[in-house]
């Protein structure tokens, strides 16, 4: 996983070196860090959006269990 991440980093730099023509590395590196932030967000975005219906099915069945057992 860190080597995807590090190579997705320096693709990111050689990229907007070469669109931007930025001279400042600390102003790329900020930019990298917020791409990988998004990248990152939205993959847990799309996994927690796949598991919520199984999660929701898994506390409805103990909800259910605790009526149950309240009654």
């Amino acid at each position: 996983m860190l080597n995807i991440i590090l190579t997705f980093k320096t693709s990111l730099e050689v990229m907007l070196n070469r669109l931007f023509g930025v001279k400042s590395q600390k102003g790329v590196t900020m930019i990298e860090y917020a791409l990988i932030a998004a990248l990152i967000a939205i993959t847990l975005i799309v996994i927690l959006g796949t598991v919520s219906g199984s999660l929701n099915d898994i506390f409805q069945a103990i909800a259910d269990a605790l009526d149950a057992a309240h009654s």
